[in-house]
């Protein structure tokens, strides 16, 4: 059976404005509504449930229980009722801290009205967790302080705040939240380490890589060749000139300035532990400040993400916020979008941990570009720093970050 065109049409109108209506409501009453827990729903109900059933039936025992529920909602009101006014401040010491580092706040709590406000609970949630702060009764005008610390035993991005102020019964019926800042973001960046001169075995070239692409200009000689029109007249040669009778000019081999690229391996499946995941992150984190430091540019890709690395701060803040995942992309995925989206890199390094295998290296090197130098690091954790080569790819097993100097500089060796 079918239903008239028009009757589908009312219904659906219908379902529209009921779903409107509630919203509507829903936002009128929120602030009510949000204010009562669930024990003050029960006692609610109860009190109604009770008070009708007394009435219906005349059962005083009923009716005694509904008044007793509803003195004790209008005991809890009067703890919740009226309006508090704060300047609240949240402040830390460093925005920007090391993994173990000590991180340490303070939150601030003034008391703004032209009156005293009684005693309060201050709640400010700390990533997943949620700290809270006693507040004591404060005089107009009067200022309460405290100073907390953060945990920062894992890298990562901790959000702190908003601060709430609570007022509510001790029993939980009532309970009122008022926001008085926004949220704090608390970078927790991974270790590093210093790869001052020990980067030189890797990459050593200063003024820039030389490429296969010929030019006219540049400072890399490659060979003479007779002048044609639009040449140079500072690039001739003039004793090539002398002994053949032909205007000779000289030739350069473009060059490149050194770009770093390096391409860390997000796919969980490819490190062994989560330890190898963090020691893969600093050892990405080692080499692009260093790279900073010696003025060459740095490219960080991820699966999914390519970051610019403009400045330290930058750099770590973008490693502090990458993640595993679960996704199908392999190092060698990652190795084919390196080549695409840098293609002017004078150097790549390979980041991954202990599970890939010497066949998925080799293909991941073979995705790069073959006047591109590439090194591979293998990071698992325990391990003692090795070094071998499959086929041109030079590959180091890095277990700790403070063997990564050493085994960068037999790079070079």
């Amino acid at each position: 059976m079918t239903l008239p065109a028009g009757l589908l049409e009312a219904v659906d109108r219908l379902i529209k404005t009921a779903r409107t209506t509630v919203r509507a409501v829903s936002a009128r009453t929120r602030p009510v509504t949000s204010v009562v827990g669930t024990l003050g729903w029960g006692l609610l109900l109860v009190a109604l449930v009770a008070s009708w059933a007394g009435q219906r039936y005349g059962w005083q025992e009923l009716v005694v229980i509904a008044t007793f529920c509803a003195a004790v909602l209008l005991v809890a009101v009067g703890f919740v009722v009226g309006r508090s006014q704060y300047e609240v401040t949240l402040d830390l010491a460093k925005r920007r801290v090391v993994v173990g580092d000590r991180a340490v706040g303070r939150l601030e709590v003034r008391n703004s009205s032209d009156r005293t406000l009684l005693a309060a609970e201050i709640e400010l949630p700390v990533g997943a967790g949620l700290a809270s702060f006693p507040l004591p009764r404060l005089a107009a005008g009067e200022v309460h302080e405290d100073l907390f610390a953060v945990p920062t035993r894992h890298r990562g991005v901790i959000v702190l705040g908003p601060v709430r102020s609570v007022r509510g019964d001790a029993l939980g019926i009532l309970r009122r939240q008022m926001r008085w800042t926004d949220e704090m973001e608390l970078f927790v960046h991974p270790r590093t380490v210093a790869l001052a001169g020990a980067s030189a075995g890797f990459l050593k070239d200063l003024e820039g890589r030389p490429t296969r692409d010929l030019s006219s200009s540049d400072v890399s000689f490659h060979a003479l060749r007779e002048y044609v029109a639009g040449d140079d007249r500072r690039h001739v040669h003039w004793r090539s000139t002398a002994r053949t009778g032909r205007l000779m000019v000289r030739q350069f081999e473009e060059t490149r300035r050194s770009h770093l690229a390096v391409a860390l391996s997000t796919a969980e499946s490819e490190y062994a532990d989560a330890d190898g995941f963090e020691l893969a992150v600093s050892v990405a984190g080692s080499l692009g400040l260093q790279a900073l430091r010696d003025e060459r540019n740095v490219t960080l890709l991820v699966h999914g993400r390519t970051m610019r690395g403009q400045t330290g701060g930058r750099l770590l803040d973008d490693l502090t916020r990458v993640s595993t995942g679960s996704g199908r992309d392999s190092i060698v995925d990652l190795a084919r979008i390196t080549a695409a989206e840098v293609p002017d890199a004078s150097a790549v390094v390979l980041l991954f941990g202990a599970t890939v295998t010497p066949h998925e290296m080799h293909a991941a090197a073979s995705r790069l570009p073959v006047d591109v130098r590439v090194l591979a690091v293998q990071c698992m954790p325990g391990s003692e720093v090795a070094r071998h080569v499959i086929a041109d790819l030079t590959v180091l097993v890095v277990g700790d970050l403070g063997d990564l100097p050493r085994a960068l500089r037999s790079v070079g060796e």
